[in-house]
């Protein structure tokens, strides 16, 4: 096993770690361990790695910038063209097809340049693979009666699989007093409509239904919506947290019932209010808790520790699953941000005791938590710093496929298929591990 005593030693991507975490954890598919080291370095995209053959779908900034810069500060084009995602294959690991989530980084030693006219992502002289952008959906060629696109809309992640509804595009816990330090939703905000870009904060369930009739009539591709925003704590539209957010499921399942699986990021409910959603069609429910340590919960999460509290958010997660069954109850915690300056752990092995404590309490449960790789976005209470290394991912990686599998879970539904070369979910690799059975 990897030395993961300190946090002192913070190696830089190479091609020599990378052939260190192969070696080293044999029961992760490669494609696992290189789409967590993209996303915890970003990507440095070249201009002539967007000068590509057939169009392809830019970021729509669908909630969070995701980028270790600020926008205004990206260059030669990655502020316009950088691509939602990626898909790498071959290369020096002969990797399967995997879909890795955009986060543009300069200064990362991950480079997309272009070879022979085709996308080609590098790290250090090594080619780490051919990379395919995600194509437009024919649908994004119509603009909404009020004028909107659909990017803006309903944006398409996860390769197509994911239509992501951002319904409420800032959050009432505001200022570093409430805002989740990790988060940069009201930020994000803030760029977008700094950089001129068209970006409505409340979206209109009007604007959703005709961008959704698109969908129904012309896409086979997309399986799940999201619906999702900041948190409410007194009304919005004049009304409450609940009613506001309930108003997009009733509204797109009464008008094309059961055509795609309903999803809800939300604040974590009482179960009556759980209820109301599963009632509407919602039929996952992600009450994300962010971090398991409760100390770190109310430095990092300090809105909802003051709001709900620690034990009040945990045992509503756990009520939820009364109501939509604990297979249907996918909590997302923020990997790594347990390991941020100033509060988090000091070492690797500290803070995957403490993951693992919550992943093995939630899914004795028959509750699978997901997780997405932290991101230190420059606006934010952490701000830029470094993020975890490699061995902390692999480290997770498998306490989360060793819990999923002493448990005898079933996959996750909503996130498509599972295992190395077939999974959609970009923003962590934690569908990647499912079902692999390790190698030699």
């Amino acid at each position: 096993m990897a030395e993961i005593s300190t946090l002192n030693q913070r190696p830089a991507s190479s091609i020599k770690l990378l052939e260190e975490m192969e070696r080293s954890y044999k029961d992760l598919p490669m494609e696992a361990i290189v789409k967590q080291d993209i996303l915890r370095q970003g990507i440095h995209f070249l201009p002539e790695s967007f000068q590509v053959k057939d169009p392809y779908k830019s970021k729509d900034y669908f909630i969070f910038s995701f980028d270790h810069i600020p926008l205004a500060d990206l260059k030669d084009g990655a502020d316009t063209k950088a691509p939602e995602e990626i898909k790498i294959s071959g290369g020096h690991f002969g990797l399967l097809k995997t879909v890795i989530s955009t986060r543009n980084n300069p200064n990362s030693p991950y480079k997309m340049k272009s070879k022979d006219g085709i996308p080609t992502l590098f790290l250090e002289e090594t080619e780490i693979g051919n990379a395919e952008y995600p194509p437009i959906p024919s649908w994004y060629r119509h603009k909404t009666k009020s004028g909107k696109l659909p990017g803006e809309v309903a944006p398409v992640i996860e390769w197509g699989y994911l239509l992501y509804l951002t319904v409420f595009r800032n959050c009432q816990y505001f200022g570093k007093d409430e805002e989740c330090a990790y988060c940069d939703i009201n930020h994000n905000y803030r760029q977008q409509k700094g950089a001129g870009r068209p970006y409505t904060g409340v979206k209109d369930v009007e604007d959703i239904l005709e961008v959704l009739s698109w969908v129904d009539a012309e896409d086979q591709i997309a399986k799940v919506y999201t619906i999702t925003g900041g948190s409410v704590l007194t009304n919005l539209k004049k009304k409450s947290e609940v009613d506001f957010y309930l108003q997009y499921p009733e509204a797109i399942e009464a008008r094309f019932p059961k055509r795609w699986m309903g999803k809800l990021v939300a604040q974590a409910f009482e179960k009556e209010d759980c209820q109301k959603f599963k009632d509407a069609g919602i039929q996952i429910y992600h009450p994300n808790y962010e971090v398991w340590d409760k100390a770190l919960f109310e430095k990092i999460c300090p809105g909802k520790s003051s709001w709900i509290g620690y034990e009040n958010w945990i045992r509503r997660v756990v009520d939820s699953a009364e109501v939509f069954g604990p297979e249907n109850v996918i909590p997302n915690f923020v990997g790594g941000v347990e390991l941020s300056e100033p509060w988090g752990f000091k070492t690797v092995a500290e803070a995957i005791t403490s993951t693992k404590q919550g992943l093995d309490f939630f899914m004795s449960k028959g509750i699978v938590p997901r997780f997405t790789a932290w991101c230190p976005e420059p606006y934010t209470t952490l701000g830029q710093q470094a993020g975890p290394p490699l061995v902390y991912f692999c480290e997770l990686l498998r306490a989360w496929k060793e819990t999923f599998e002493h448990y005898a879970l079933p996959t996750p539904p909503g996130y498509g298929e599972p295992g190395p070369g077939k999974a959609v979910f970009s923003v962590s690799a934690f569908m990647d591990v499912i079902g692999y059975s390790g190698r030699n």
